[in-house]
């Protein structure tokens, strides 16, 4: 892994992202297509990364601020101006809080088995401490909750799912660092969905 960094997405990365996201999600058909990844980026460019290596794309991170027990619609993307605090998924002190939802991750065929995606995710954490984030989310698809379990994620089976993702999809979040952090919040009556 000495020989791969990790960098923020470009705009000539996409060929290489829209490529990798429909072989990882197209089968079990939760892809979402290009423009809906790009309304992501759009929403929050400084959380988005590409890793690589000698030679060249190995996976990539989509993430962006989003209020807690909330995530992005598939078959949707994102409205313009997301992510620019007014339109409920500012950043951490607009109204999208202070989570940091990790949307959308997929390792290249040829660098799977090397530890990528957990760098990564490393990566993400240390991106959402520094910018005040106090907890990450996700949506597990196609039963990684037990690999998202592994790395700190609980299980939030009350909160429900726009249909996009299947029946089962399972939102998830884990607090990050800090001696207040030790859980996450329960949700209101109102964001159980």
């Amino acid at each position: 892994m000495s020989d791969t960094r990790i960098r923020l997405l470009h705009e000539d990365d996409w060929p290489d992202v829209i490529a990798a996201e429909e072989r990882a999600y197209a089968p079990s058909g939760l892809s979402e297509g290009g423009a809906a990844l790009r309304s992501r980026h759009r929403a929050s460019p400084s959380t988005c990364f590409v890793l690589e290596d000698a030679d060249g794309f190995c996976g990539y991170l989509l993430a962006l601020p989003y209020p807690l027990f909330r995530c992005p619609d598939l078959s949707r993307a994102e409205a313009d101006g997301a992510g620019r605090g007014s339109s409920g998924i500012g950043g951490s002190s607009g109204i999208g809080g202070s989570n940091l939802h990790a949307h959308d991750l997929v390792i290249a065929e040829r660098a799977r088995g090397r530890g990528l995606a957990d760098l990564l995710l490393l990566h993400l954490e240390e991106t959402g401490r520094q910018a005040g984030y106090r907890t990450l989310s996700l949506v597990a698809v196609r039963g990684s909750q037990v690999l998202w379990s592994r790395l700190g994620y609980r299980a939030r089976l009350e909160i429900g799912l726009p249909a996009s993702y299947g029946t089962e999809a399972v939102y998830m979040a884990k607090p990050l660092a800090g001696p207040s952090a030790d859980t996450v919040p329960s949700p209101s009556r109102a964001e159980v969905g």
